[in-house]
């Protein structure tokens, strides 16, 4: 299963593809999708658009693992990424590709076995996770794998529970 995972923003989108295959993952690609600052809101938000359709259609994912919202203390910055977000999620569905949301604490969960987990910790079990020599940069790519790393983990722990499932009449 190739999955995509993406940490949503608008002046930054990070993107982390890997594969996972019976409890064994491993990276694929990751990087980020950049729209310049002094661009209105609507622009960025066209660009995002156009450049998660190419990535969906050049990686071919099999479903994408987004991160839901956080807001935390700058709420204007929260609405621009919520605007990011919600254009990413359009992509998708354009596409065609099944989406996943987390939130921060699942991530952290698990990737590092523990849902508060400092972000530097996240970054490191990820790095050692998927056997990566160093910590991908820009952090957003980071952060997207770890998504990804949630999706393959969370989806992989449900497939014994769904083959002992037995339908009853």
């Amino acid at each position: 299963m190739r999955i995509l995972g993406i940490d949503p923003g608008f002046a930054t989108i990070g993107f982390g593809l890997v594969e996972a295959d019976r409890g064994q993952v491993h990276m694929v690609t990751y990087g980020a999708i950049t729209t310049p600052a002094g661009l209105p809101l609507s622009r960025r938000l066209y660009q995002i658009s156009r450049d998660m359709e190419d990535l969906i259609g050049q990686l071919k994912p099999d479903v994408i693992s987004i991160e839901e919202l956080f807001f935390n203390t700058n709420i204007t910055t929260g609405i621009a990424v919520a605007h990011g977000r919600g254009v990413i999620l359009c992509a998708a569905e354009k596409c065609g590709i099944p989406l996943h949301e987390y939130t921060p604490s699942q991530v952290k969960l698990a990737v590092t076995g523990y849902g508060k987990a400092e972000k530097r910790q996240v970054m490191d079990m990820t790095k050692r996770l998927l056997k990566l020599k160093a910590v991908p940069r820009p952090d957003d790519a980071a952060d997207a794998l770890a998504l990804a790393l949630c999706h393959a983990r969370s989806f992989t722990s449900r497939l014994p529970q769904m083959g002992n499932v037995k339908e009853t009449i």
